[in-house]
């Protein structure tokens, strides 16, 4: 599936666009691959192309509501050799079971940095709108693969 969209959030009482792709640079998934929220996929499942839509998702169904307790205290020597990240910066991470993930820093202490866990847009509801550009059935090769490879099934070199 390829297609455009606007995402709008909500910022003090106003919309504001967040992010854009656009017919020149279209998003392109692999229908239900998992790499999409769940119920964004829900959302265009009756769509064809051509189709336009426009649809809100509140927090839960997004990125899940803020917590206020996923944050976490990194010691500052973890730091030694990358340098110490700059307040605002997103770091990857990655727990004792492998799993990767993303914190923002909010703060730089003497010997620790805090790093938000919560997705940057933990806690908004998102507001989409776009055009449904192209609808097709997955290739062998995409399936197995597990993602689209371009609006024509091929990848992009």
């Amino acid at each position: 599936m390829s297609l455009t969209y606007d995402l709008y959030v909500d910022q003090d009482g106003a919309e504001v666009l967040q992010e854009s792709a656009t017919e020149e640079q279209p998003l392109t998934f692999l229908y239900g691959a998992g790499q999409m929220l769940p119920r964004f996929e829900e959302n265009l499942s009756a769509l064809s192309t051509g189709d336009t839509y426009d649809f809100r998702l509140t927090a839960e169904d997004a990125y899940g509501i803020y917590d206020e307790e996923a944050v976490a205290n990194l010691p500052l020597e973890m730091f030694n050799e990358s340098g110490v990240p700059e307040i605002g910066t997103v770091i990857p991470l990655q727990d004792n079971n492998g799993n990767r993930f993303q914190g923002q820093v909010v703060s730089v202490t003497e010997d620790s940095v805090i790093v938000d866990l919560n997705h940057p847009m933990a806690g908004q509801e998102l507001h989409f709108k776009g055009n449904i550009l192209n609808v097709r059935p997955a290739t062998p090769e995409e399936l197995s693969h597990g993602h689209a490879h371009g609006a024509d099934g091929h990848h992009a070199h």
